[in-house]
């Protein structure tokens, strides 16, 4: 199956005070950079969508067919509008998220053999709390290309709920963003 990887890297960091994205991990790899790693070893292709020249260098080092989005500031769902129409008519998408670079690349790959045997939709869950990467099927191709705002596929998520398949994992990374500089600390086990 011909499965792309979406990757939307055109946030504003407004809340980490710096370009979050750019910011480098302890191992030395930037954060979209170790998101990219992730990604592209669980799919062929990965299409990225940036709104920085320098992040655009970065991820396009990392393997990604990388867009730069100027209408960024339009919302997520303009930006993976923008992700999809860049990839085209594929027979699945992984929507990930380039602020994630914990995630493990075997929930990636779970999702993706959720598509692959058929689901509409697919997402892990971590405590019973959906997380990232979501999986969408090619037949929502002109659904992606239709989003807007910066509610990313939310509402494709909501208005499809009885088609998601839920994939349970035990990967905290999965709901684990970095949108401060807090968040880059290790996590407290509970």
């Amino acid at each position: 199956m011909n499965i792309i990887g979406l990757l939307l890297a055109a946030g504003s960091a407004s809340r980490f005070g710096s370009d979050k994205l750019r910011h480098v991990l302890p191992h030395g790899v930037p954060i979209a950079a170790q998101s990219a790693r992730h990604l592209r070893g669980q799919v062929a292709r990965v299409v990225a969508v940036t709104r920085s020249p320098e992040l655009k260098e970065i991820l396009a080092k990392e393997g990604c067919d990388v867009v730069v989005f100027e209408q960024a500031d339009e919302g997520m769902g303009a930006s993976l509008a923008c992700a999809a129409r860049a990839a085209g008519r594929a027979d699945g998408y992984l929507v990930a998220l380039a602020d994630m670079p914990f995630i493990r690349p075997s929930t990636i790959g779970a999702v993706r053999e959720a598509l692959e045997k058929g689901a509409r939709l697919a997402a892990p869950y971590c405590r019973g709390r959906r997380g990232h990467p979501v999986g969408v099927a090619g037949g929502f191709f002109e659904s992606l290309l239709d989003l807007r705002g910066d509610q990313g596929a939310k509402r494709l998520l909501e208005e499809n709920a009885g088609q998601l398949v839920k994939v349970p994992v035990g990967d905290p990374g999965v709901l684990r963003d970095i949108d401060t500089p807090g968040d880059l600390a290790p996590p407290v086990a509970v």
